[in-house]
């Protein structure tokens, strides 16, 4: 059973940081595309960042180019997302996604708030 599990999420003041990471197992996830969702309160979900099985990289929003950064180890079937001056506005609750081409696996979700 393929499963994807996020982890480190939780509150933090603004300018603060936090860093999210999603285990994946059940299936190797070299080869997929891995991606960080979030979805605020009374918003659609919008795409955080992805990352490809060589490592590219794309961010979905600019407003966190420059804070958020997105890796992945493929050893560990992990990808993690290093949140750097946390605002308020990134309160959401955020999701890891896989695929091969789209994705096809979703974690439950972690709850980041961020207080000013």
């Amino acid at each position: 059973q393929v499963q994807l599990v996020e982890s480190g999420g939780g509150l933090v003041q603004a300018g603060g940081s936090l860093r999210l990471s999603c285990a994946a197992s059940g299936r190797t996830f070299t080869a997929y595309i891995m991606g960080w969702f979030r979805q605020a309160p009374g918003k659609e979900r919008e795409v955080v960042a992805r990352i490809n099985w060589s490592g590219g990289i794309t961010y979905g929003t600019d407003s966190v180019k420059g804070r958020f950064a997105i890796s992945r180890d493929n050893a560990k079937n992990t990808v993690y997302l290093q949140m750097n001056e946390l605002q308020p506005e990134d309160t959401a609750v955020y999701y890891c996604a896989a695929g091969p081409n789209s994705y096809i696996y979703w974690g439950q979700g972690t709850q980041v708030t961020v207080s000013s």
